[in-house]
């Protein structure tokens, strides 16, 4: 017989001992080094980088806080931490890991996919099971006429009997056929939504191999806020624009847009998002001039070894950690904005909380719209095109205007796709134009070239070549336009090489856009009017001179 001691109370001592373990216990655990669940705050997007703020909530007592679960393309020496006035920080560590080794960075995919795997499982064990019933209910509709009695005898079975049978067996295995029916479709919608899921499962998995964990050692004795911002790579934006011309006005709507993407391995959730034109991974400081020197080169050594032409041969010296680090990067979303030849950038902060996948997926956001005043011109460039094109000469406007293309519209018509560039686009008059599609009202002729070559001098030492272009444009709409014609006159480059030019009328550019050898005739034409405008060069060189021409 067994016999159970009674438990003896504990002494009030040693009941006051483990009240004051457990208080000691209960006030260092938060002192302890642990997962703080953060959030993106805000994220400033450059071409090609970011700027991440996370935010983390800070337990009073804490000692140290870990920020895990962080993209492998953070770069750790941008790592800046800021907290509350409460907050004493020390020390900080950068782990970097494999993460599937970390239990706690797992996908948030994981959690969906086991639920649609089980939902799966167990639509084909009731598919299994309903198969088992319809195998009996077969053999049941194919046994014997009839019920066995006590005595081994076999009873017919009456008309009723075989009714009543016969009507269970056919709702049974309607039942059944109807019900494997319903599954066989539910279990193919829930493939269907497995199978995103799992794939986006493996792009993220590949994405995010290895994860990086930050460890702040700090001190507070109430609950605060910690801020850690860092750069990451895989990340970009592009300008784009809408170019609406208003001919009646004349003015020209630009609509700001961009193109945002990012491939750094965490996905914005509802972040503040802000876009600027600077690039921080540019150099700060311009290149400086090295100094001029000039000498008398040594005699060159009289040395031909062969083991000078091995080492010569050698193979190349094995690319330097940096480069095979950058060769290593995923292919990342490709953003090329120039407009960092300016002394300042322009930040674009857009109002409301914006979501940014990492995967590459690009989301359109509006940047606001300026109205330009214009003014109108029929530019033709006959040698190259009888045709005539409406362009808006329009002032750059305020701000940096990154380059980027636009989609053009005239009074309402989408006619087209452009470029923006108000930097390199300026003429001579600090204006850049916008073309909007082909004028169909203005017919433009081009006469056939005349070309006439002969020889000249005393003993036909030289080669004179005449060469003459006429144009004609009509104007057909029923008010005037600005009319303007464009030519490309010859331009010696050596001296040997005479040219000498008439036009009629006079141009009023011989220079056109800063271009030389780029004449421009600009003149207003009436509705129905009819310009003609010509050109003659002649060049003249010695008859032995090889002269070549590009056009």
């Amino acid at each position: 017989m067994k016999h159970t001691t009674p438990a003896r109370p504990l002494p009030p001592a040693a009941m006051t001992s483990l009240a004051t373990l457990a208080a000691l216990w209960a006030a260092a655990s938060p002192a302890l080094a642990q997962d703080t669940a953060s959030r993106i705050a805000r994220v400033t997007v450059y071409p090609g980088s970011a700027t991440v703020e996370r935010v983390a909530k800070v337990p009073a007592g804490a000692r140290s806080i870990t920020l895990g679960c962080l993209p492998a393309s953070l770069d750790a020496q941008s790592l800046q931490i800021n907290a509350d006035p409460a907050v004493r920080v020390g020390e900080f560590n950068v782990r970097t890991e494999d993460r599937d080794v970390v239990a706690a960075c797992a996908s948030p995919l994981d959690g969906r996919i086991r639920e649609l795997e089980d939902q799966i499982a167990a639509v084909k064990a009731e598919t299994a099971s309903l198969q088992l019933v319809d195998g009996y209910l077969k053999n049941v509709a194919t046994g014997g006429t009839g019920t066995e009695t006590p005595g081994g005898r076999l009873q017919a079975t009456t008309p009723a009997q075989i009714a009543a049978t016969a009507d269970a067996l056919r709702k049974s295995a309607q039942e059944s056929q109807t019900r494997a029916h319903q599954l066989q479709r539910k279990q193919q919608a829930l493939e269907l939504a497995l199978k995103p899921l799992a794939a986006e499962r493996e792009r993220t998995a590949s994405q995010r191999a290895q994860v990086v964990s930050v460890t702040v050692t700090l001190a507070t004795d109430r609950e605060a806020e910690l801020s850690l911002s860092y750069q990451v790579r895989g990340t970009g934006w592009q300008p784009t624009y809408r170019a609406t011309l208003d001919a009646a006005k004349p003015s020209v709507l630009l609509e700001r847009q961009a193109l945002v993407a990012q491939n750094s391995g965490e996905d914005w959730s509802n972040v503040q998002l802000t876009l600027s034109t600077g690039q921080p991974g540019r150099a700060t400081q311009g290149r400086l001039p090295r100094p001029w020197t000039l000498d008398i080169a040594p005699p060159a050594p009289k040395v031909a070894m062969p083991a000078v032409a091995m080492a010569m041969s050698a193979a190349p010296a094995p690319a330097s950690p940096v480069a095979r680090r950058a060769s290593a990067e995923d292919a990342l979303p490709s953003f090329e904005v120039s407009s960092t030849d300016k002394a300042f950038a322009t930040e674009f902060a857009v109002p409301q909380r914006i979501t940014v996948p990492s995967n590459g997926q690009r989301v359109t956001l509006a940047l606001g719209n300026y109205t330009a005043p214009a003014t109108l011109l029929t530019r033709a460039a006959p040698a190259v095109e009888e045709a005539a094109y409406l362009v808006a000469e329009l002032a750059p406007p305020p701000g940096v205007w990154p380059v980027g293309t636009a989609n053009l519209y005239r009074d309402g018509a989408f006619v087209g796709t452009g470029r923006i560039d108000f930097a390199a686009a300026a003429n001579a008059n600090g204006a850049s134009s916008l073309a909007f599609g082909r004028d169909e009202l203005i017919t433009v002729r081009a006469e056939p070239v005349q070309d006439l070559t002969g020889s000249t001098g005393f003993t036909g030492s030289r080669i004179e070549r005449r060469t003459r272009r006429a144009y004609t444009v009509e104007n057909r709409h029923k008010t005037p336009v600005t009319l303007q014609v464009l030519h490309a006159a010859p331009q010696s480059r050596n001296e040997k090489i005479e040219i000498e030019s008439r036009y009629q009328p006079q141009p009023t550019d011989l220079s056109w856009n800063r271009t030389p050898g780029t004449v421009a005739w600009q003149q207003p034409l009436a509705a129905g009017a009819t310009a003609q405008f010509s050109a003659e060069h002649t060049i003249r060189y010695a008859k032995d001179l090889d002269v070549q021409e590009r056009q």
